[in-house]
């Protein structure tokens, strides 16, 4: 049982430094960019629908 989880241990290891390719500083930061912008955008959308929704039930449906 420990010689399996040391194994996996050293293959896991010997993947990441080897085989998996590693993203540069620059790539990083535009694909945080990207990911920051998008997020804003959709945040947005959001809020606009929902004080759409909220003026809609709260004027039109259900007026006081």
């Amino acid at each position: 049982m420990f010689k399996k989880i040391t194994n996996y241990c050293k293959e896991s290891y010997d993947e990441l430094v080897h085989k998996v390719s590693w993203p540069t500083r620059s790539e990083l930061s535009s694909s945080a960019v990207v990911v920051l912008t998008a997020s804003l955008l959709i945040a947005l959308v959001v809020f606009l629908m929902d004080s759409a929704f909220q003026f809609i039930m709260e004027d039109v449906i259900y007026p006081h």
